[in-house]
């Protein structure tokens, strides 16, 4: 039986549209910070670039451009502390997304087959598993799996800053992982895409690990992917501006399938990212921003009495209630002050006790929904 849409989840935000419909009528109108969409200008410099490359009538190569894979290998010895990627080691997505989703399949997983993925998790690790008809198993560290019978290839995932909960994984727990990985001869994929906004230390000061760094790799990338996106660091989502890096095998049989496929970024795009990945100043300015939403988040649900947990990177506050009470139900509570936040549940029933909020909204919107927690 083939794959059909019956056989995946309801789309999560679906299922939170009574409650998106409750909020939109209160008297002030909706604060929406269920989804981490950006609502900031897109960098001058992104623009710039996309509208010089605008006139790109050919096809662009599946592998992208050599002066794009530049661009990332630079980034990834500038910002990531990785000094040492081949630009064979590189190849751009279109979005983090669709490589999440596509990953399993794109390296050969299928019935028999496994995917680990963290107890509380993007529920994209799940789907692409399916897409694959490769099996799921939940854990959070090597110890978690001792004493199972696993089977067939391993595919690991780990997400750092985590989506949702914002926790960071130090280089040591990631090279646990590489290394249970490596006695196995499983893959590691990292969905690093929110490694450039760390806010508590000691990652703000000296970043966040990347899979590929050599304290994690042993020098060694066999094994190893790593995704990350421009839409958290350069609000580049309406871009669909994205990347993976890591062993050069893995990444030229995901690009061999991706050229049959036509999966291609757009040229224009791509040198929309050359230019953002060059412009570490809009990072940084960016950055600002959302610190600035993050800690006026952040006094308001701890002073209407929600506890914070994690959150000490990305762009959302994971929290919950004193009572552990429902997520759903602190959702509804929310809705009724016209503040839409997402269900833990969304991801994983181990998250059945906590919300995620977003820092993506204006300052306006934020100092709004910040007073109307204080009045409540």
């Amino acid at each position: 039986m083939g794959l059909t849409a019956d056989s995946l989840p309801v789309f999560p935000w679906d299922r939170l549209e009574p409650l998106k419909t409750q909020a939109a009528a209160h008297p002030a109108g909706l604060i929406d910070l269920s989804v981490g969409t950006p609502v900031d200008p897109v960098p001058e410099v992104m623009q710039e670039a996309l509208r010089t490359a605008s006139d790109t009538p050919g096809y662009p190569a599946v592998a992208g451009t050599a002066e794009l894979r530049q661009a990332v290998v630079d980034h990834y010895a500038r910002r990531r502390r990785v000094p040492d990627l081949p630009l064979e080691a590189v190849l751009p997505t279109i979005g983090s997304k669709e490589a999440v989703a596509l990953l399993p399949a794109l390296l050969g997983f299928g019935s028999g087959d496994v995917v680990i993925h963290p107890t509380v998790a993007y529920p994209t690790y799940d789907v692409g598993a399916k897409l694959a008809g490769a099996a799921t198993l939940l854990a959070d560290s090597p110890e978690d799996l001792a004493g199972r019978d696993i089977k067939g290839r391993v595919l690991v995932w780990l997400n750092s800053p985590s989506n949702p909960t914002g926790r960071v994984m130090s280089a040591g727990r990631l090279a646990n992982w590489v290394s249970w990985a490596r006695q196995r001869g499983a893959i590691v994929a990292a969905d690093e895409c929110y490694a450039g906004l760390a806010w508590e230390e000691p990652w703000a000061s000296d970043g966040v690990p990347s899979l590929l760094d050599r304290r994690v790799t042993g020098g060694r990338l066999d094994g190893l992917v790593a995704l990350y996106s421009l839409s958290k660091q350069s609000n580049a989502a309406g871009y669909r501006a994205a990347f993976l890096a890591g062993d050069p095998v893995l990444v030229d049989q995901m690009r061999q399938l991706r050229r049959h496929i036509g999966l291609m970024m757009p040229a224009p795009i791509q040198a929309a990212m050359i230019a953002a990945l060059a412009d570490d100043a809009a990072v940084a300015a960016q950055r600002r921003t959302y610190q600035r939403r993050r800690l006026q988040l952040l006094a308001a649900l701890t002073g209407a009495g929600y506890l914070v947990e994690g959150s000490e990177a990305g762009l959302y506050l994971w929290f919950t209630t004193p009572g552990a009470q429902d997520g759903w139900r602190t959702v509804a509570d929310l809705a009724s002050l016209g503040i839409l936040a997402a269900p833990g549940e969304f991801y994983g029933t181990a998250g059945q006790a906590y919300c995620r909020m977003a820092l993506t909204a204006s300052d306006a919107a934020v100092a709004e929904a910040a007073a109307r927690l204080a009045g409540a």
